[in-house]
């Protein structure tokens, strides 16, 4: 399948899509009997093998959906790209998610995207130290510099959740933004204390000596939603039938990589350019049909708590 690089929407096409699109989203089908031409915004992460092989099984075509999915950077693309209209359906994690609509962005959960293991050690992601740190947990980080991604956003709200978790003083965190692929190297360099990675960025530090010390997703919240699939309130309101069919192949493509992990493991070699022999050591995420709203509330509590939102979400607006 081909990649693509989202276009990352200036705050002039935020500001027109606030104001409305004529495009409900998609070519839909009308009366022509045609599919529906959708673009769904992802990352190329091994969250996103149950949408890929959700295309390869044929379970959007049989719903009259064709399908394009077109690679982004992160979250922070997707979103507004979503909102203008640029895509019909995007993938995101649930802090960006909740931050988004917590601004007023008009966008709704359609869809589960994935989810932590819920397993302590055998997690998909990890707070992590190289081998010879001081650091034995998450409660010696107070004044010590984690890694992450992006900066207010699933990331750090997780690792504070550890750090609370041991007993230790969250603000007294420092966060520095490193995409994952920089992070095992700045690991292992010194230039940070401690990274929060996600698979295959856990193996890279695995094989350089680092540890780990905490499952930050599992210690957020037991069966973490981490991310999502997201639609904006324009294409629900002007394609309900579309946003449904969307939903219910997303659902058959997510039962069907949680119960086939072994072929979900086989199609991420053909959307990232992980190696073999690492994709068949990665840990993999649990991918259930259905949202853990109790899991997405608690999230909204601990950017509350962190000052990531400034008022209490709304969760049930986001997600039904």
């Amino acid at each position: 399948m081909r990649r693509h690089l989202a276009v990352l929407l200036a705050t002039t096409l935020l500001l027109t899509a606030a104001c409305g699109s004529d495009d409900g989203g998609g070519e839909a089908s009308g009366d022509s009997g045609q599919p529906d031409k959708v673009t769904v915004g992802v990352i190329p992460i091994l969250d996103v093998a149950p949408i890929y092989l959700g295309v390869e099984k044929g379970f959007f075509e049989k719903r009259n959906i064709d399908i394009t999915l077109e690679q982004a950077e992160g979250g922070a693309a997707i979103v507004p790209a979503v909102v203008a209209g640029q895509y019909q359906f995007g993938f995101s994690n649930m802090i960006s998610l909740l931050l988004a609509h917590s601004q007023g962005l008009p966008l709704k959960v359609v869809s589960n995207g994935v989810n932590s293991t819920g397993v302590e050690d055998e997690d998909f992601a990890a707070l992590m130290v190289k081998g010879d740190s001081p650091i034995e947990s998450p409660a010696d980080l107070e004044g010590k510099t984690v890694a992450a991604n992006t900066l207010k956003n699933i990331v750090d709200t997780s690792v504070r959740a550890s750090v609370r978790k041991a007993g230790a003083d969250p603000a007294k965190v420092k966060f520095a933004a490193l995409p994952f692929p920089d992070q095992p190297g700045a690991l292992a360099s010194g230039r940070v204390d401690a990274v929060f990675v996600v698979e295959p960025f856990q193996q890279a530090v695995l094989a350089e000596g680092g540890r780990k010390i905490a499952s930050s997703y599992v210690d957020a919240a037991p069966n973490l939603t981490v991310a999502a699939y997201f639609a904006s309130q324009q294409l629900i309101g002007d394609n309900p039938d579309l946003v449904k069919r969307f939903g219910e192949a997303m659902q058959e493509a997510l039962s069907y990589a949680d119960s086939h992990p072994e072929e979900a493991r086989e199609i991420i070699g053909s959307y990232t350019d992980i190696a073999p022999d690492v994709i068949a050591k990665v840990t993999l995420p649990k991918w259930p049909a259905d949202v853990n709203k109790e899991s997405v509330q608690t999230l909204a509590d601990l950017a509350l708590e962190d000052g990531l939102l400034s008022e209490a979400a709304d969760v049930d607006a986001l997600l039904s």
